[in-house]
């Protein structure tokens, strides 16, 4: 049997398939990277938390932070990134529609 040395080429922290193909991930320093981020963001979601003075502004600051941190889990680890932009188009529309429902339906029934 003759065996197939499959060479990967870097490029930048992404990692291209030897044949040449369009599909491209990131390698294991991205994701070490994206890691790094989450854990800090997370941290200060908890400081925020803890600080009096945020009080007034403290469910927006945490929409925002959760905000990003989805971004960056949907965009990395779900691979959005890399896909063709109609099927992060379909994602993002079902969570705008998702998202859209949700207040619509808090500010309806406040009041309950």
């Amino acid at each position: 049997m003759r065996r197939v040395v499959r060479r990967v080429v870097r490029n930048e922290g992404m990692i291209q398939q030897p044949d040449g193909g369009s599909h491209v991930q990131p390698d294991a320093g991205t994701y070490v990277r994206i890691g790094v981020v989450l854990s800090t963001v997370t941290m200060i979601e908890v400081a925020a938390f803890y600080m009096p003075f945020l009080r007034l502004v403290l469910v927006p600051l945490l929409l925002g932070l959760a905000a990003i941190k989805f971004s960056l889990v949907a965009m990395y680890y779900m691979h959005l990134k890399f896909d063709p932009r109609l099927l992060a188009a379909l994602f993002a529309g079902g969570l705008l529609v998702a998202g859209s429902l949700t207040i619509a339906l808090v500010a309806l029934f406040r009041n309950l």
